[in-house]
């Protein structure tokens, strides 16, 4: 073979290289075509805190604490259509479709506020322990809890009648919980690194698990088919433990000051929002196996979230100069 030959086989080979190199940036530098970004924000007028958001999936409607009332919103049209008023302090919202009817926690005047789905109107007020902030219904036993913040209790509600059932000792602060469609609820306690297994029949607490390596978990959501509970802790990392016997499976590092985690059962996607300005996507491979997906840049302080089953959207609420707003999360 000539000199002549060798050189041109050399060029040759650095032009592909050169060609190979510039494609692998290519694919690099091109954003992912599936991810996750706001795709839209609701401004809502007035000023206010905000606290957890609710999706009411089959009547499209999405409930917003704002301040002293909770903001109705069409899910689908992102228009206001309503809202509920005198709930001061307002931290959380509980539908039950199948009686008509929803329960707002009142932090500042210490009550669950029960209204009408359909017409917005409220039916009644139910004192409730000091600062309620959390607010579940359990389908299982037909009956709402709300964790009062400010005297570590659960008040057990009974959602037809409005009549208080009775009242739990926690032991703990409590933060978020989740019903298991089965007769009990689990709470966590972000002061005590812990997780409470509640029978909602009896009113008592069955298990306290430690979180271990989490510390300080401040929300909560559940695969209930596979028992499975994801804590999204203070500690940057997100645990998954088994709901049957406190077993933390394994954690994930997720953004900073998580305050919301939802699961999304048909993509098998876990959402972690952090106050920080960021969501971490997770991924549940199986039962006992997860993997980062991505980390989806929102807003700061863009900490509580919601999750609409039915298109896979995600809902914070935050503010931005001074415009209180709700960002539309989605592919």
């Amino acid at each position: 073979m000539t000199n002549g030959v060798l050189l041109l086989l050399r060029r040759g080979l650095m032009l592909v290289n050169a060609v190979l190199v510039c494609s692998a940036l290519a694919v690099v530098a091109a954003p992912a075509v599936d991810s996750y970004s706001i795709v839209k924000k609701i401004a809502i007028p007035g000023q206010g805190s905000w606290d957890y958001l609710s999706v009411d999936e089959g009547a499209r409607r999405l409930y917003v604490s704002h301040g002293t009332q909770v903001e109705v919103i069409d899910v689908d049209s992102g228009s206001i259509v309503g809202n509920i008023p005198k709930t001061p302090g307002v931290h959380g919202i509980a539908i039950a479709p199948e009686l008509g009817r929803g329960f707002v926690s009142n932090g500042q005047s210490s009550t669950v506020t029960i209204f009408d789905l359909k017409t917005l109107k409220p039916i009644a007020d139910v004192p409730t322990g000091q600062k309620p902030d959390a607010i579940i219904f359990d389908p299982a036993t037909s009956r709402v809890f709300a964790f009062n913040g400010g005297s570590n209790s659960a008040t057990a509600i009974d959602a037809a009648t409005g009549k208080v059932a009775g009242t739990v000792d926690l032991g703990g602060g409590p933060e978020f919980a989740a019903a298991d469609g089965n007769g009990f609820v689990y709470d966590n306690l972000e002061d005590e690194s812990l997780v409470l297994k509640i029978d909602a029949r009896k009113l008592t607490v069955e298990k306290r698990w430690t979180t271990a390596p989490c510390t300080s978990p401040s929300s909560l959501a559940m695969d209930r088919a596979n028992r499975r509970l994801f804590l999204g802790c203070r500690s940057k990392v997100m645990a998954v433990m088994n709901a049957d016997t406190g077993q933390v499976i394994a954690t994930l590092p997720i953004g900073d000051h998580v305050d919301a985690t939802v699961f999304d059962e048909a993509t098998k996607l876990i959402f972690n929002s952090n106050g920080e300005g960021t969501i971490t996507v997770i991924r549940q491979d199986s039962p006992d196996k997860y993997s980062l997906v991505e980390t989806v840049k929102t807003v700061p302080r863009a900490k509580t979230m919601a999750l609409d089953p039915k298109t896979h959207r995600l809902f914070l609420s935050t503010t931005e100069s001074g415009q209180f707003e709700v960002l539309v999360v989605g592919k």
